[in-house]
Order: structure tokens, then sequence, then C-alpha cells
């Protein structure tokens, strides 16, 4: 794989470049999604989406998927989601999500705003996961006009804490949905590191398992900005470009975000680098799963790897200006590999854990 940015010109010995883990957004474009940018630049062609790179970039989503679906490009995942949680809700609706999805806790309230208003209901769940009876019991908890209506149920595939709907478990829940008629929105952030962790097509992970509406982020995937909006059912796309347009997510040179997705979809980039993130996610667990004092919260199922530990280790880290996160999911410390990590710098980090474990 491509190794990382070179250190800057003005770094010195004394001090070192912060070494990124702290989310796959902090990765570079990588050259595939690269290249089609170059050759979409290459000629001028029609703007708002009438060019031939959407529309071959959205013939390329629907080989994909295995099915005729409608395909919008957006410029990032709050409005990808907002905006498709709005054409599937009425403001008196509701939807059901977990509460550590990135809908509730990241997005500023964007869902209920673009949809004038729905609500969003959360509930637990183990490893970031809601569960069918946790869907039943919220749909069922209420049923007077009093209490905003459960129209829709959001999942996030994988989770915000790394983890992974497998097949069963999404029938489990389109089952339920169906009980009591709701629809399925699937936030795909890392939905490309879910198929490849559980080694099944996109088609099964989604229309297949009964998911209406998916949001695939390229920007975790290597693109340098842009998301794709694909409802599976056609019938709830409709006017939603106009969402789009009053939202300010209609790109006036929309070639620009539907070439690099060309880049991703037709070399199979979109799961290689999805691939190789999850294997270092995986090296960095194994490295560390020995160590005292070093305890993983979930199980490694994509390119997240959420570590327990303790305050003087993290400060140590920091010291040798390693960038993480530490307030998504249960808190803990959570690393994110990409597409573009390299075995040394996971070997890297894994040394210095090693030796902040010692000294602390």
């Amino acid at each position: 794989m491509p190794t990382a940015s070179p250190a800057a010109d003005t770094a010195t010995p004394s001090t070192p470049e912060p070494r990124f883990l702290a989310s796959d957004n902090t990765s570079g474009v990588c050259p595939e999604a690269l290249d089609y940018l170059h050759r979409a630049n290459a000629t001028d062609d029609l703007a708002y989406g009438d060019d031939r790179w959407t529309a071959r970039a959205s013939d390329a989503f629907r080989a994909l998927f295995e099915t005729d679906c409608e395909v919008f490009f957006v410029f990032n995942g709050t409005a990808a989601n907002s905006l498709a949680l709005a054409s599937l809700c009425r403001s008196y609706h509701s939807v059901i999500c977990h509460e550590l999805a990135h809908i509730e806790t990241d997005e500023c309230g964007g869902p209920e705003f673009f949809s004038n208003g729905s609500k969003l209901l959360t509930v637990a769940g183990d490893a970031g996961r809601v569960t069918p009876e946790g869907i039943a019991t919220t749909v069922t908890r209420r049923g007077d006009i009093h209490y905003p209506k459960p129209h829709a149920i959001s999942l996030t595939q994988a989770t915000e804490v790394g983890t992974v709907y497998d097949l069963a478990q999404l029938h489990a829940i389109r089952d339920v949905a169906d009980r009591y008629d709701l629809r399925v929105h699937l936030d795909g952030a890392r939905f490309a590191n879910a198929c490849a962790g559980l080694e099944v097509s996109p088609a099964e992970l989604t229309w297949r398992a009964g998911v209406d509406v998916l949001c695939f982020s390229g920007t975790k995937n290597g693109l340098a900005f842009g998301e794709a909006v694909i409802f599976f059912d056609k019938r709830l796309a409709l006017d939603f470009e106009y969402r789009c347009k009053q939202a300010g997510q209609l790109a006036s040179k929309m070639r620009y975000l539907a070439a690099p997705w060309l880049g991703l979809l037709e070399t199979g980039a979109w799961l290689s680098n999805a691939r190789h993130a999850n294997a270092m996610a995986r090296r960095l667990a194994d490295g560390v799963a020995s160590l005292p004092g070093v305890n993983p919260m979930f199980d490694v199922q994509a390119n997240s790897v959420f570590l327990e530990m303790s305050s003087a280790i993290q400060d140590a880290l920091r010291a040798r200006r390693w960038a993480f996160y530490t307030f998504i999911g249960e808190g803990g410390v959570r690393f994110v590999c990409s597409w573009n990590t390299t075995p040394e710098l996971i070997d890297s980090l894994i040394a210095d854990i090693r030796q902040a474990v010692t000294v602390a």
C-alpha cells in the first residue's frame, strides 16, 4: 500500500510529526480516486449532475449492488444521513437508533432540522447494535397521538464501536420493521469495511437484507470528500434532488464528486482499501492483546480498535505525538486505520504502547 505522506520540511528531530490514527478522515486521497479526478478534469462537461461521469458512476453503483437503484451524490455524511432520513419521515414521525449512533451524538441535530422535527428515539444495545427487541419495545411503548410516531430505523454499519451487523441480525431487524411498518436506513460511514469484514456482497448487506436506503461513505474509503445516497426503494427517492438543492448539496461541478467514486468502483479499490484498513486494525489488536493494563473494549470487526488504558498511558502516547480520540463510543481510546495505514506505523504504535505500559 502507499506510504504515508513524508514529514514536513519544518520538522526537526526533536519535534516528531503527529501520527494520525484518530480517524480515517485524516488519511489522504487514494491514487485510484485521484487518477479519475484528473481524468474528469481533462475536459469540460455539463453541470449539476448532467455530465457523463455522474451517469457512469450511478451505473457503476447499480452494477455493484446488482439492482436498479436511485443514486445521489452529496458532500458529507451529515447531509447524507439527514436528507435520507428526511425523505423517509414527516415532521411528526420518529427515528429509532442506537444511543451511540452518529446521527444522535455527532450531527448537531441535522436529521431533526432537515426533517422539520422528526425526533430521534435512542435505544441501548450491546456492542453498538440495535436489537429487534429494543425496536419493538420502543415502538410499542406508546401509541397515542401525543407521541412522535416511529416510522424508521437507522442502523450504522459498521457501528460506532467498530462492530458489524451480520446478515442474520439484519434480517431479524427487517422482520420487526415489517411488523410495525418501519423503513430501514443504513448509515454506511464504514460500509466498505463491513463488507470486507463479513466477506459478503454489497447487495447481500443492503437491499437483500431489507435496507431501504444506504448512505455509502467515500470520504472514509479514500476520497477527498463525497458520499453516495442510494435508494433501493425508488419510491422513497421522490423529489430527493430538490432536498439536495435546498440543503446546498447539489454540486454545480458534480463530476468532481462522481468521478473519484468511479476510481474506487471500477478498480475495486473500494474493497481493497477496506480490507487493508481492517487488516491493520487486526494487527494492532493482536499486537497489544497480551499487554497488562490495555484491555479491548469491543471485538475488532472492521477498521476501528477501542482500548481501555490508563490516563498515564494515554499521556505517554500523546507525548509521542499520537493522535487519537477518547470521546467516541463508551470511553477508552479509539484508533482507526485507513487505506494508507502502514504496518510500520502500527508496529511503531504497538512498541510505544508497550513502552508506556512498562513505565506506567
